[in-house]
Parts: C-alpha cells; sequence; structure tokens
C-alpha cells in the first residue's frame, strides 16, 4: 500500500502464447534511490495461478525507481516439457528469454501496477491500474 512518503508497486504475467495467467513464475523487487544509486534487493515473490504476485515487499522511503525481475526460463521449460499445452509441437529448444527486467520510475503515494504480457519470443508492459 502506498503513503504519502511511499509508492507501492503489484504485477501479473498473461503469458499470450496461451491466453491464459503465468503462474509459478519468481519475480524480485529491487528499489534505489536514484540513477545512480545501488540497487536494493527487497525480496520477491511468486505468481499464483492467476498470475499475481500478491505479497510484494513494501518500497523503502525515498525510492525513485523499482526493478521487477521475472524469472521466465523455468516457467517455459515447464511448458516445453508438457506438450497438451504448448503449440506448435516442434519448437526451438531452450528459452529465448531467461529472465525479464522491467524498471521504471515512481512518485512517493502513487500505486504502480506493471503487468508483463509474455511469450516464448517476446513480451510487453506497461502501466495499469
Amino acid at each position: 500500500m502506498s503513503t504519502s512518503t511511499t509508492a507501492s508497486v503489484s504485477t501479473h504475467i498473461l503469458d499470450t502464447s496461451i491466453g491464459r495467467p503465468a503462474a509459478d513464475v519468481a519475480v524480485r523487487l529491487c528499489a534505489r534511490s536514484g540513477p545512480a544509486a545501488d540497487w536494493q534487493a527487497l525480496g520477491g515473490s511468486a505468481t499464483d495461478a492467476d498470475g499475481r504476485c500478491r505479497d510484494l515487499p513494501a518500497l523503502p522511503e525515498g525510492t525513485t525507481q523499482v526493478r521487477l525481475d521475472f524469472a521466465v526460463e523455468p516457467y517455459f521449460e515447464k511448458k516445453q516439457a508438457d506438450p497438451q499445452q504448448d503449440a506448435p509441437a516442434n519448437r526451438d529448444s531452450g528459452v529465448f528469454f531467461p529472465e525479464v527486467a522491467i524498471t521504471f520510475a515512481v512518485t512517493p503515494g502513487e500505486h504502480y501496477h506493471v503487468p508483463l504480457l509474455l511469450n516464448p519470443f517476446g513480451y510487453s508492459v506497461y502501466r495499469g491500474s
């Protein structure tokens, strides 16, 4: 939850290749107090069956930039091993994007919902509501 001195962040992942939420994807949250400051790892979570991270850590006061790191390689490796969920049947082996890192600026008092639209060969993000 955001306060007048901090921002808050939430996210979810939709696998656009199957039109369903991406479950069990590890997400790490990092923050810093400016472009020259070091990143501080705050902790993480994993997406639930709805593709949502419901328990990301709170941002510290003074945060101006946030990074969400999504570990998508294990998710895609599991999908490749499950042929009834995956089309086409003979995809390339390996994972093109093993991780996705999204960095964005925040303002105290604001909430930032940043969804990840994911498929095996591309991704898109946006500021949601």
